[in-house]
């Protein structure tokens, strides 16, 4: 048991190592980070905006965190963001042309990354894998928030 924990940790910490490394080439030519590619491609999914508090749940992530990844978008002009005074933490974030631009090219990015790394998966296997992957992260994030008994 204690193998696959191993195996499983190191699989997914590779993942994430390369992952980051893959973005930071892609961000680092705006003078970004990995983190701001996490906030840029969720907007991107969702053209339509979405307030803070549904961008840091979507992401992960808590209100501070999503407050300093805003202002450093904010200031690059690839986010713009409705409401003033009270309400601006509720207000609705959307993509300027310019973010829509870079997340394009993230999520491009992204999906070559994905294609590369599947080669040799059959169709059934991908999909097998997307199913325990999805499987597993729901049951962590439920045994991490009832804690492990």
């Amino acid at each position: 048991m204690l193998d696959r924990f191993e195996k499983f940790s190191l699989a997914i910490a590779e993942i994430n190592r390369c992952w980051h490394k893959l973005a930071g080439e892609e961000l680092s030519k705006y003078s970004l980070k990995t983190s701001h590619g996490t906030y840029l491609l969720t907007l991107y999914r969702n053209p339509e905006g979405l307030t803070a508090p549904k961008l840091a749940e979507l992401c992960g992530r808590d209100k501070a965190d999503v407050s300093r990844m805003l202002s450093i978008l904010e200031a690059k002009k690839l986010v713009t963001k409705d409401g003033i005074g009270s309400n601006r933490y509720r207000g609705c974030l959307r993509l300027t042309p310019e973010g829509q631009a870079v997340a394009k090219e993230l999520s491009h990015r992204a999906e070559r990354a994905v294609e590369l790394a599947g080669a040799g998966l059959t169709e059934e296997h991908r999909a097998i894998f997307y199913e325990s992957l999805d499987t597993i992260t729901k049951n962590l994030r439920r045994i991490s928030q009832a804690g492990l008994q």
